[in-house]
């Protein structure tokens, strides 16, 4: 699986980023595992996070939108979003329809917004698939997520 290397460039210190880390109830044992590894990862990179939750993946880019909002309104702005989610396959149209209307929305939240944002939904076949990705010790999704919007705010800031 695709990763960041420990030697990365992307891998290195973002003191004081202000990250807000979104992530879902729905299959809410395999996003603990995501928010475990994001967690762990903005806390290496020396950024703080706040964590707020969301039922689904539907959710997430609506919930970001109001709390940068909010955050702003306060003073105090967020440098970057992390999303962790994950929707497994069913017998409906609806994964496809969760899948790409999620990251639909996140995509445009960071484009039009100029929001560094780490993807960390999952769309996966079946649970066992998720929790590969999901683990610290295996695929580590969470934290890749989370090194995707540090490195965005890197550039941001003009370090890279």
């Amino acid at each position: 699986m695709a990763g960041f290397a420990p030697d990365d460039a992307d891998s290195a210190p973002v003191p004081g980023a202000h990250i807000l880390v979104v992530t879902t109830k729905f299959n809410g044992e395999i996003v603990a595992l995501l928010r475990e590894g994001a967690l762990d990862a903005l806390r290496a990179l020396q950024a703080q996070a706040t964590v707020i939750e969301v039922p689904g993946a539907l959710e997430i880019a609506t919930a970001a939108a109001i709390a940068l909002d909010d955050a702003e309104l306060a003073g105090a702005p967020y440098d970057g979003v992390v999303a962790l989610g994950c929707v497994i396959r069913g017998e409906t149209y609806h994964f496809e329809l969760v899948a790409n209307e999620s990251t639909r929305a996140l995509m445009n939240l960071s484009v039009s917004r100029r929001l560094p944002l780490g993807n960390g939904v999952l769309t996966v076949e079946n649970e066992a698939q998720a929790i590969v990705r999901a683990d610290p010790k295996q695929g580590d999704k969470g934290a890749d997520a989370a090194r995707a919007a540090l490195a965005l705010v890197r550039l941001k800031r003009g370090v890279v």
